[in-house]
């Protein structure tokens, strides 16, 4: 019984890692129940894909200026994803930003081509995260490249729990395996993490779902629900602002605590 169960666990474990990432996996037989239950494991695949990212940080910043070593870190970054959440948000952009009707909007999903507020919104997404990872880089904050990836992935799974825009997609069927057991084992490694995050984690874990919430409001009034697209959005979305949040210096003028311009461009030319 213990053996069946660890054999289904593991078979979850390698479900995820193949679905959210091109990492090369063993054969296994996929559980009973599809992708949903595998949810309990998208964190830790996201903890994987960030100490990944960490490994390319700290090795390109050996031989490479920070602005270049964050390209490097957020192109290594597209390939571990194969561009899965970005694909959702170059199509979101396209569907929930039309002036349509919910039906044309849904129709724009199921498009593959990319139109113009796709290819907008994926330009300024890289754009965003090559900048935000140049500071971390700049500025010695590691963390932010664990923190993003594991937390925009168990956000996903709050969004999953949304009503469903369309019932028989492949977004609905993950949804449906969602159980509250599953979306509570997840919980786990993101909370421990947020320990160890400090207060910028703690902040950033607050915009970034104040940020889920107000995309996943979108959808619903946009759409009538969430999409395995809005998934990838959320995702992405969420990523971007735990990173921004990371960097952010305040600036409330040339007092204490401001952010002054020598210290600008000493950031900039390491």
């Amino acid at each position: 019984m213990a053996a069946a169960r660890l054999s289904r666990l593991w078979g979850e474990f390698w479900l995820a890692a193949t679905f959210l990432t091109t990492l090369p996996a063993p054969k296994f037989v996929v559980p009973p129940g599809g992708l949903g239950p595998a949810g309990r494991w998208f964190p830790l695949v996201g903890l994987l894909i960030g100490l990944l990212l960490w490994g390319v940080q700290f090795l390109a910043g050996h031989f490479f200026p920070a602005l270049l070593t964050g390209a490097l870190v957020v192109l290594a970054w597209v390939a571990l994803t194969g561009g899965l959440h970005l694909d959702g948000l170059a199509d979101c952009c396209d569907g929930l930003l039309a002036t349509t009707s919910r039906e044309r909007r849904l129709e724009i999903l199921r498009d593959p081509r990319t139109g113009s507020f796709g290819v907008l919104g994926l330009v300024l997404t890289l754009l965003l995260k090559v900048l935000a990872v140049w500071l971390v880089t700049a500025m010695s904050l590691p963390m932010a490249l664990i923190i993003a990836p594991v937390w925009a992935r168990w956000l996903l799974l709050l969004a999953a729990r949304q009503p469903q825009a369309r019932p028989e997609g492949l977004g609905a069927l993950f949804a449906a395996g969602l159980t509250p057991g599953v979306i509570g084992m997840a919980a786990v490694l993101p909370l421990f993490l947020l320990t160890f995050a400090g207060g910028r984690g703690i902040v950033g874990v607050l915009l970034a779902s104040l940020a889920m919430l107000a995309l996943v409001r979108l959808a619903r009034q946009r759409l009538g629900g969430v999409t395995g697209d809005v998934y990838g959005l959320v995702v992405e979305v969420c990523e971007v602002v735990l990173l921004l949040v990371f960097v952010a210096q305040p600036y409330w003028g040339w007092g204490a605590g401001a952010w002054p311009v020598l210290s600008e461009y000493t950031v900039l030319l390491n």
